[in-house]
């Protein structure tokens, strides 16, 4: 038999299932409720549900916030994709069933235009769980708020005659299933190893005395921020972001003056950067204050707010972590040298970046990075390159400051934050259809196994383009151009107090 005609088959014997007994009954017993207000709140519900629309709007705000609640909003929206998707293109199309007849409720509780599609299964029952389940994967503290509203949304369905209560139960199971699904391209964080972390004890900061903090007003209101850090330690140096602000400078001018025990950042990835390498170079332990767009550094430590930071260096726990070097030498022979405490990286990524930083006048970050990243996709060459003297033909080059789990080219975390080894991983450019097949290996999880990608983990890497010279993008943001890319990973060479138990 063939797959259509299975298919008829299961569609046809479906049809003649009668509605259970179970089902019956308590949708009759629904329409035996006394008519109270609730009726018109259920079917308010409903319709704010239709094309999740609902959570659409809890996606947003949830988005707004940085970390934990941005992460759940996210997989909240892949969810309800994955979840859409099983409920109302396959299952509804499978086995199709009748909805429950209008007159077993009274008019006041019905729905004013009844859908027409198979009643099974629930498809606002499916987003709703989907969505519900991923945020609360995410982010447990918003689970109190949105569990309870999509408990409420899929009973909306049998309340206002719609559905059937195994319809609901069944778009449920899809739901959860749908957010248990993302964690096979998104790897949540309880589903990666843990490493041993390098442990070492650091001067206790107490109200801020020898602290130099560097403040991004980037991370939020500049005001504000340097407000809440001067409440956290009274006695800090602060050093604000500025166009006419040369932080290096400042900050190693105040180290060589004395007196300084630590100094820390407050900002994105890019930020930390900056001071970690001169943390790194005088020896100085470093504080975390996550803020800005990226966050990895800080969430790899275990510090995701200004309460775990103080916390940290009232207790002078630190964990000790490698720092990536690159020197990047022009095609005149020119040389400079950066630093990372993530990734680095050449071919589409820093492209994505200048894009980004053009678009970001005009519109959001987050609009601007979406846009930037499908241009550079779509326009992408490839780059020739020599990878420790031997050739390849490449779409992009990483380089993690230490191994990163996952492996592919998902959001990874670094199980260990002192491995003593550059995470190598690039995509090949020289067999046919290699962004498409790419793209075909992240949406089926093959990409580990796939020709198309390749990964070494290596103490050092020399790079040359053999073609012109790129800019390298340092933790997300644009470095130096140059030709020949020499990367090293100093071992343990940044001690960061840590939140990590």
């Amino acid at each position: 038999m063939s797959r259509f005609g299975y298919i008829a088959l299961v569609r046809k014997k479906f049809r003649r299932w009668p509605v259970s007994r179970v089902d019956a009954d308590l949708v009759r017993h629904v329409g035996d409720l006394p008519i109270n207000p609730a009726d018109k709140g259920f079917r308010v519900l409903g319709r704010a549900a239709d094309h999740s629309k609902i959570w659409f709007a809890a996606a947003a705000v949830l988005a707004a916030r940085k970390g934990a609640p941005r992460r759940a909003g996210l997989r909240g929206v892949v969810a309800i994709g994955f979840a859409s998707f099983a409920a109302s293109l396959v299952g509804k199309r499978l086995f199709p069933r009748r909805r429950p007849a209008a007159d077993l409720l009274p008019v006041a509780r019905r729905m004013t235009r009844r859908p027409t599609s198979s009643s099974f299964p629930s498809g606002h029952s499916a987003s709703a769980a989907a969505f519900a389940s991923a945020v609360a994967m995410e982010y447990p503290r918003a689970a109190a708020v949105v569990v309870p509203l999509a408990a409420a949304v899929g009973y909306s369905r049998v309340h206002t005659g719609v559905h059937w209560p195994t319809d609901v139960v069944a778009g449920g199971a899809i739901g959860v299933g749908a957010a248990y699904a993302t964690r096979h391209w998104w790897p949540h964080h309880r589903d990666l190893p843990d490493g041993e972390q390098l442990r070492d004890t650091a001067a206790e900061l107490g109200d801020g005395e020898g602290l130099v903090m560097v403040v991004n007003p980037g991370a939020g209101s500049a005001t504000s921020v340097a407000t809440e850090v001067g409440k956290a330690w009274p006695n800090a140096d602060i050093v604000e972001l500025g166009s006419d602000v040369d932080v290096v400078a400042e900050v190693t001018k105040r180290v060589e003056h004395g007196g300084v025990r630590a100094v820390g950042a407050v900002g994105g990835d890019g930020t930390v950067k900056s001071v970690a390498e001169i943390a790194a170079e005088h020896g100085l332990p470093m504080v975390l204050v996550p803020g800005g767009t990226l966050n990895h550094f800080a969430r790899d430590v275990g510090v995701e707010n200004l309460d775990q930071a103080k916390a940290a260096t009232s207790a002078g726990s630190v964990v000790v972590c490698d720092l990536g070097d690159v020197d990047v030498t022009d095609g005149g022979g020119e040389s400079e040298h950066a630093v990372f405490v993530n990734t680095a990286s050449l071919g589409g990524y820093p492209e994505t970046v200048r894009l980004r930083e053009k678009l970001e006048t005009r519109w959001p970050k987050w609009v601007a990075a979406t846009l930037a990243s499908t241009r550079t996709l779509r326009r992408a060459k490839p780059l020739t390159i020599l990878l420790n003297g031997k050739r390849h033909k490449v779409w992009m080059l990483f380089v993690g400051a230490g191994a990163y789990v996952p492996k592919g080219f998902a959001v990874g975390r670094r199980p260990t934050l002192a491995s003593g080894v550059l995470d190598v991983r690039y995509l090949r450019a020289d067999i046919p259809y290699s962004r498409l097949r790419f793209v075909l290996a992240t949406l089926t999880g093959t990409l580990t196994v796939s020709h198309v990608y390749r990964h070494m983990e290596v103490p050092a890497l020399d790079v040359v383009l053999v073609d012109g010279q790129r800019r390298i993008a340092l933790d997300g943001e644009l470095g130096p151009p140059g030709r020949w890319f020499r990367f090293r990973v100093r071992k343990g060479a940044l001690p960061v107090y840590t939140g990590l138990s």
